[in-house]
């Protein structure tokens, strides 16, 4: 993970997935030590170009880090621990229940 910061009383840390051709953005939560859970963005590639025309995932993150941190912060206030991607492509997003998927899920 590139970047902690905190929440009330838990330590968000953050980055884009090492070597993934596709983007991948998690949010690593934890608390006293302990990971309480992942939260994560998932952007197809035929989205990518909404955010950034050149697939520069540097960019992505920098103009919708805001928004996502609301997000990560809104979860945290509701409690809801669960493992979640948001899921965005080109039709829009998708905010997926990790935790209860049996399967992998692919990002695009």
């Amino acid at each position: 993970m590139q970047e902690k910061w905190h929440y009330q009383n838990y330590e968000i840390q953050e980055g884009l997935k090492p070597g993934s051709q596709t983007f991948r953005y998690f949010f690593e939560i934890f608390q006293n030590g302990g990971k309480k859970c992942n939260y994560c963005v998932w952007i197809s590639d035929d989205a990518l170009e909404k955010f950034a025309p050149f697939r520069e995932f540097d960019a992505v993150v920098t103009s919708q880090k805001e928004v996502w941190h609301a997000w990560v912060k809104e979860k945290i206030d509701a409690q809801d621990f669960r493992n979640r991607a948001l899921k965005v492509n080109k039709q829009g997003s998708q905010e997926i229940n990790l935790s209860e998927m049996s399967d992998h899920i692919s990002p695009d």
